[in-house]
């Protein structure tokens, strides 16, 4: 019998199980979950519904899921970082229902979670929290069947602790996004590499020499900096928080308020979960030729309907994912993938060795869930310590990379203190 679905394209399977193998290859850390899930069934009889991107990172996070009893359905966390292919693929030879096509608008998306609600899930597995803000504000008669979820990015995990805070969040969620082995390595060096990467495919221009003005200086917005910075650009950091400021001038950034980077960007990445990053009075001041980006999770960080105010007529779309905003002045500002997540839009995300970390949280977490039940309140959790420590153990052993272990004299040594000068 056929599985519930809505995707682009059947066809386009076999393409996207080729592609969901090669990331394999590059996933040890979850292939070695995905054989203790297989032999212990830690999620038997779970319902599993999860909103994330559909990539070929995310169709081997949902086989270790399956293999782990789960009953899995997925649908996309952003209307344009689905792979057609791998969503196909996930229908025609693993059977999990899939709602997801590239470029859906936003009534599509929100139909699309809906259906992953229809599911009647057990656990929410979520990436910017609209699978967990729809279920408390739509569907609430589902809440009671929900045991708990996960959150696997940054602005959803600050719209979760804002329900926590406020009193309305009704289950347990483990915040992968605060894990150690997620966001100091997925944020920074997923991030960085894909963003860049995905404003190279989206542009073909060449970096080096290039202002490139980055906004924010969390982890992500660190690692697209030092990417932009190891391929010649000339960095330039915007922030508000006094001690990210001051971080990045020490890490040889220069430092400034967006309104005077503006007239010095040639490229501008924006990555810091707040609106209106980049506003109209930074517009009325860019060079002709401005690229703007944005690799945070929502489109609300670049003010596009104040550029579409500004200019003069509709954008002109001059290449995929590149449209040409032309000013009255004749000033044109290129705006990348729609001022959606550029490394998904415009590339394929963040690379699987990376994606693996972060994507055994996931699984491990929802095992976690399922065993602690019964104590976790409702409130937003960090990732058990003992979990980050086992992924970065199975990390190094994956690269073949061993460590020193302390002696017994050792231990007693750290566990003492009266010992000194």
């Amino acid at each position: 019998m056929p599985i519930d679905h809505d995707i682009k394209d059947l066809n386009l399977a076999p393409a996207g199980r080729l592609r969901i193998d090669w990331a394999e290859r590059e996933m040890p850390v979850l292939r070695l979950i995905r054989e203790r899930f297989a032999a212990e069934k830690p999620l038997k009889g779970v319902r599993l519904s999860a909103c994330l991107h559909i990539t070929t990172e995310t169709a081997n996070l949902a086989r270790t899921l399956q293999a782990g009893g789960a009953e899995v359905v997925l649908t996309a966390s952003n209307p344009l970082s689905t792979q057609d292919d791998v969503a196909a693929a996930l229908v025609s030879y693993y059977e999990i229902p899939v709602f997801a096509i590239k470029g859906e608008d936003n009534e599509t998306y929100y139909k699309h979670i809906h259906a992953a609600l229809d599911h009647r899930p057990h656990i929410t597995m979520d990436d910017g929290a609209d699978l967990v803000s729809t279920l408390h504000k739509e569907r609430t008669d589902l809440i009671g069947n929900v045991v708990g979820g996960t959150e696997e990015t940054t602005t959803g995990v600050i719209r979760l602790r804002a329900m926590a805070r406020q009193g309305v969040l009704r289950y347990p969620i483990i915040a992968v996004n605060d894990a150690l082995t997620k966001h100091l390595f997925d944020n920074r060096y997923g991030t960085g590499q894909s963003t860049m990467d995905g404003v190279i495919r989206a542009t073909n221009i060449l970096i080096a020499g290039k202002t490139v003005v980055v906004a924010g200086y969390g982890w992500c917005s660190r690692g697209i900096a030092m990417r932009a910075k190891g391929l010649g650009a000339n960095v330039i950091i915007t922030e508000v928080d006094p001690l990210k400021a001051l971080e990045a001038v020490m890490d040889g950034y220069r430092v400034m308020p967006m309104r005077e980077a503006a007239p010095q960007g040639d490229i501008f990445i924006t990555s810091t979960g707040d609106i209106n990053v980049i506003d109209r009075q930074h517009f009325e001041v860019m060079k002709d030729g401005a690229i703007l980006a944005n690799s945070g999770h929502f489109n609300v960080e670049i003010n596009i309907p104040a550029l579409e105010d500004m200019a003069v007529g509709p954008p002109r779309r001059v290449r995929p994912f590149v449209d040409e905003y032309t000013l009255p002045d004749g000033r044109r500002l290129y705006l990348l993938a729609e001022g959606r997540l550029v490394n998904l839009a415009a590339a394929e995300g963040h690379p699987s060795a990376v994606m693996d970390m972060s994507f055994a949280n996931q699984a491990l977490c929802a095992a976690y869930i399922l065993r602690n039940a019964d104590r976790l309140e409702r409130t937003v959790y960090t990732v058990p310590e003992e979990i980050d420590r086992e992924i970065a153990r199975l990390k190094l052993q994956a690269m073949g990379v061993e460590i020193d272990v302390l002696t017994p004299e050792q231990e007693r040594y750290l566990a003492s203190w009266e010992e000194g000068t």
